[in-house]
C-alpha cells in the first residue's frame, strides 16, 4: 500500500466507521453533528470525499446497496484500524484553534457590556445543551472518551459563562 498522508478529518471518518460500522457518509454526517462536530469542525462534503480516498488507499471498504439509493457503504479495514490505533498511541500537544467572533469584536474595542448579555445567552445555552448530552451518553452507557470529550466541553462552556457574566456587570 502506497503512504497516504491522513489528516484529522481522515481520523474523524476512521473512527467514526469504527464506531458505527457499516456506515454510509450520510451516517457520518448524522454522528458528526450529534457528536464530534461539536468540537471539532468539518464541512460535510470533506466526508463524503474522504471516504472515497481512504477506501482508495485501502483503509476503508466500500460496498455499493443494491437498490434503492444504492448508498456507499464503508467499514474498517485491518490496515485502517492500524492506522487508527497508530493515531490514538500518539501524545499530542497540540491546541485547539479558537475562534470566537466575540472575543474577536472584544479584542477590536466592541463594548463589552452590549456584547455580553448575548454572549452569556448562547455560552448558557450551549452548556445546558452540553449537560443534556452527558445525562443521555451516561444514560445509555458510552464509551469512557465520548463522555471525558463533552466533560471538557462543559467545562469550555462554564468557563465562558463566568467570563461573559463577569463583563456583563
Amino acid at each position: 500500500m502506497a503512504t497516504i498522508r491522513l489528516t484529522p478529518t481522515s481520523y474523524v471518518v476512521l473512527g467514526l466507521i469504527e464506531q458505527m460500522q457499516p456506515a454510509s457518509p450520510y451516517d457520518l454526517k448524522r454522528a458528526v453533528a450529534m457528536g464530534v462536530g461539536q468540537f471539532w469542525s468539518l464541512p460535510h462534503t470533506q466526508l463524503y470525499s474522504e471516504c472515497t480516498r481512504l477506501a482508495e488507499k485501502g483503509l476503508l471498504t466500500e460496498r455499493r446497496e443494491e437498490s434503492g439509493r444504492r448508498r456507499r457503504i464503508y467499514r474498517l479495514t485491518k490496515a485502517g484500524a492500524g492506522e487508527l490505533d497508530r493515531w490514538r498511541a500518539e501524545p499530542t500537544g497540540e491546541l485547539y484553534e479558537l475562534r470566537d467572533a466575540g472575543l474577536l469584536k472584544l479584542f477590536f474595542g466592541a463594548d463589552a457590556g452590549k456584547l455580553a448579555p448575548r454572549q452569556l445567552e448562547t455560552h448558557e445555552a450551549k452548556l445546558r445543551e452540553y449537560e443534556a448530552q452527558l445525562e443521555e451518553s451516561r444514560r445509555i452507557d458510552s464509551p469512557e472518551g465520548i463522555l471525558h470529550a463533552i466533560e471538557a466541553g462543559i467545562g469550555h462552556e462554564r468557563e465562558y459563562v463566568r467570563f461573559w457574566k463577569r463583563l456583563r456587570g
